[in-house]
């Protein structure tokens, strides 16, 4: 488990092919500090497992569906990404949650200045039904409020401190993010659909005999 707060932005360093996928070295510092063999990052929300470290890198498999479901289709040897360790239990938590399992991706669309801080739009998919204004939502692993939604697009904003520990000023339009949304609200949303399908009838005296 995560909680949505970006710890440091490493670089891809090196992409492996495997006979399941890829083997992902991402050069970093800070993230590697307790870090051990087995442990969970997130890598732009991507909850992937540690297999080797180094003192300034860590590789990380990934596998075929995973790299289809995810911005790691595009993604290049020298690119920045963000970075968290999975969240310990005696740990502060100042997100919300996120559990780096991700639901789909969308396209950057634009950004505009709005202040001191910047509004950035995204394209929205078919994860656009668990998604309200005001909500939590995760881009790139990053725990974000969403500020606007439209009938293709939601819109969120960044304070100056959030930019500058993030990759969003460096999203190019069209560039591919991978979004997870709010696991509350996942839960409802099916537990509601579910309801709707309950054919409630036997239960309460409606049923034959």
């Amino acid at each position: 488990m995560f909680t949505g707060l970006i710890e440091e932005v490493g670089t891809l360093k090196r992409k492996v092919p495997r006979p399941n996928g890829l083997a992902l070295e991402i050069e970093a510092r800070h993230v590697l500090e307790g870090t051990k063999i087995g442990d969970s990052i997130a890598v732009d929300g991507i909850c992937l497992t540690v297999t080797a470290m180094t003192s300034t890198a860590f590789t990380a498999d990934a596998v075929h569906e995973t790299i289809r479901a995810t911005s790691l289709q595009t993604l290049r040897v020298g690119t920045p990404v963000q970075l968290e360790r999975a969240m310990p239990a005696d740990g502060r938590f100042g997100g919300h949650f996120v559990s780096g399992h991700i639901d789909g991706t969308a396209r950057f669309l634009s950004r505009r200045p709005d202040g001191e801080a910047m509004e950035y739009r995204f394209e929205t998919g078919d994860w656009r039904k668990y998604c309200i204004p005001k909500g939590s939502i995760a881009i790139n692993g990053t725990s974000l409020t969403i500020q606007h939604i439209e009938t293709n697009s939601l819109t969120i904003s960044l304070i100056p401190h959030s930019r500058q520990v993030t990759t969003f000023d460096r999203l190019q339009s069209g560039s591919l993010v991978n979004i997870e949304c709010d696991l509350m609200a996942k839960h409802l949303y099916h537990f509601t659909q579910q309801e709707q399908k309950t054919d409630w009838s036997a239960f309460l005296g409606g049923g034959a005999g």
